[in-house]
């Protein structure tokens, strides 16, 4: 039933232990899950100042070591930051409790009541990098929807998460909850990243988040089922009808907010007739902001401060304040570049044209899909749900981002007065 045959026995144990109080959460009623995401964010709150300064120590670190300006903005928890996540924590507790959703159900010519019920996976276990929001976004939905987890965030936020999860481990305790509801594995490094990735029937699913190459690792590497989250090579077709203000404001949000995270937006097509009206004010609001901008040959002939695309540039997640400008003659010419290039994260359309939006809308492949807005709106917090454990950009059970609904499963209940198949 395991792959963890050169386990260490006390990692083994720990995923043991957790998968064990898995089923005391299961058990446990929606008013003592809120509890313990109500001592959650009041532990947050009254410890920021601790989990800050552990955050320090990690960015101090990884300043040591090389790490990019993008990698330092994702690992950073400010005391903003952390009351944001105290917020969101607040949010997934006064959200419905998604355990007992009756999804469908029926009656059958026999008499048989049939109803299909929403259920917790059980273990999720997490592969994460640089992000400490993770660790409390994921544990607090996890929370919500009766699951435990198994965290394995990465060295470049040890000190971080360390506190983080004490913080849990607490709040959890304070509520008659096994603290082994959450567990950590990164004081076994790589070897518990493997132990989660080949720990089935003891973690029920893996959820990667990060790089390109670690979830690539992890998909290939993994005999647990995978959610999948990807990268976002994310798209913005300004279209002839694009209004020119309203384009300039979308794609600078869209790129310098927060240019770290995956939902920001990489490349720009530009219909050559919105070039003279959108082109001016869009660069210079970009250029104001720092950004550098790689373009074809039309748009570099028009923006002296441009630099020449490479090849490379249309399928890269630059995550940093980089864009890419390409001139199209047609919606028919930008789909087919997004086609080629997207990862099917998030694509947007700024047009005037009603039926070139609706188009757009049902021909673009990817887990979000916008008409004249941001692309940073595609976020589990935007959306309502919190926060998110993920965006998946996988078409099986769960696509873009991931709230409770997404943690859960299903099991049929059937329910009869002595039926028999004939």
């Amino acid at each position: 039933m395991t792959d963890l045959a050169h386990t260490p026995q006390e990692l083994l144990s720990r995923l043991e232990d957790t998968k064990q109080a898995s089923r005391h959460l299961n058990a446990a009623s929606p008013a003592t899950r809120d509890a313990a995401l109500a001592a959650l964010a009041e532990g947050l709150a009254a410890d920021a100042e601790q989990i800050v300064a552990a955050n320090v120590l990690d960015l101090e670190r990884g300043v040591r070591d090389g790490m990019t300006q993008g990698l330092q903005d994702r690992l950073r928890l400010t005391p903003e930051r952390v009351e944001g996540l105290v917020e969101a924590v607040k949010v997934i507790a006064s959200l419905p409790d998604p355990l007992g959703h009756v999804v469908r159900e029926m009656t059958l010519a026999n008499g048989l009541e049939v109803s299909q019920v929403r259920v917790p996976f059980g273990v999720i276990g997490a592969i994460y990098e640089a992000r400490p929001n993770v660790t409390v976004d994921i544990t607090a939905l996890a929370l919500k929807s009766g699951n435990a987890v198994a965290l394995r965030g990465g060295s470049a936020a040890l000190e971080t998460n360390k506190a983080l999860v004490e913080i849990m481990h607490r709040a959890l305790e304070s509520v008659g909850l096994p603290a082994a509801i959450v567990a950590s594995v990164d004081d076994y490094g790589r070897v518990g990243a493997n132990a989660l990735m080949t720990g089935r029937g003891l973690i029920d699913v893996l959820i990667p988040r990060g790089s390109a190459a670690l979830i690539e690792t992890v998909v290939t590497q993994s005999t647990v089922p995978v959610i999948e989250t990807g990268a976002g090579v994310v798209h913005i077709f300004v279209d002839a009808s694009a209004d020119p203000v309203s384009t300039a404001e979308i794609v600078h949000n869209a790129k310098v907010q927060r240019p770290s995270v995956c939902n920001s937006v990489e490349t720009v097509l530009l219909h050559r007739e919105a070039l003279e009206g959108v082109l001016p004010g869009m660069v210079a609001k970009l250029l104001e902001s720092g950004v550098t901008i790689h373009a074809d040959d039309t748009v570099c002939a028009l923006v002296p401060d441009a630099v020449a695309a490479t090849p490379e540039v249309w399928g890269r997640e630059a995550l940093s304040l980089d864009i890419s400008l390409k001139v199209v003659d047609s919606l028919d010419e930008a789909l087919e570049h997004i086609h080629t290039y997207s990862t099917g994260h998030t694509e947007s359309i700024l047009t005037s044209d009603s039926d070139n939006a609706e188009r757009f809308v049902q021909e673009v492949d990817s887990a979000a899909v916008m008409v004249n807005a941001s692309t940073r709106f595609t976020d589990g917090g935007e959306f309502g749900f919190g926060a998110e454990v993920g965006i998946s950009t996988q078409k099986l059970h769960a696509r873009g981002p991931m709230g409770l609904p997404e943690l859960t499963s299903t099991k049929w209940i059937v329910r009869g007065n002595g039926q028999v198949r004939a």
